[in-house]
């Protein structure tokens, strides 16, 4: 952080004594030591809420994009119902219109073909008999 190397901490060490005097130097180094610490904590706290404030900025972002591709989702369901609908009216017009036409115009098939009389049977085949067993 400030790259102070131990050469420098004894340089400072020697002028605070000569400075504070031997006598507060421990009161002093407890009273340094508890402000540091709790700089310390204070920036972890910092950090990490800075970090769950981007992790919930992603997380929005997320949201939004999941919100979006669900917005457009749900309008191509109703895009298609809409279609569906149209369709199933459509259709419902043609029928009741079919209805309303005469008999005259209904179309008749052609007979089935002289050997595809046998399918047209209705009589039961006759049932294979029995072998008994000695």
């Amino acid at each position: 952080m400030f790259d102070i190397g131990f050469s420098e901490l004894m340089v400072i060490g020697a002028v605070a004594l000569v400075v504070i005097g031997p006598e507060r130097m421990p009161g002093v180094a407890r009273t340094a030591g508890a402000l540091l610490g709790r700089a310390q904590r204070y920036a972890n706290k910092l950090k990490a809420d800075i970090e769950k404030e981007v992790d919930l900025a992603e997380f929005k972002r997320i949201k939004s994009t999941f919100y979006d591709a669900a917005k457009s989702v749900e309008d191509s369901v109703t895009q298609v119902r809409a279609e569906f609908d149209a369709t199933a009216a459509s259709l419902n017009e043609s029928i009741a219109l079919h209805a309303e036409t005469p008999a005259a115009a209904t179309v008749e098939l052609p007979s089935a073909p002289a050997q595809m009389d046998f399918w047209l049977d209705s009589t039961p085949a006759a049932a294979p008999a029995t072998v008994a067993r000695a």
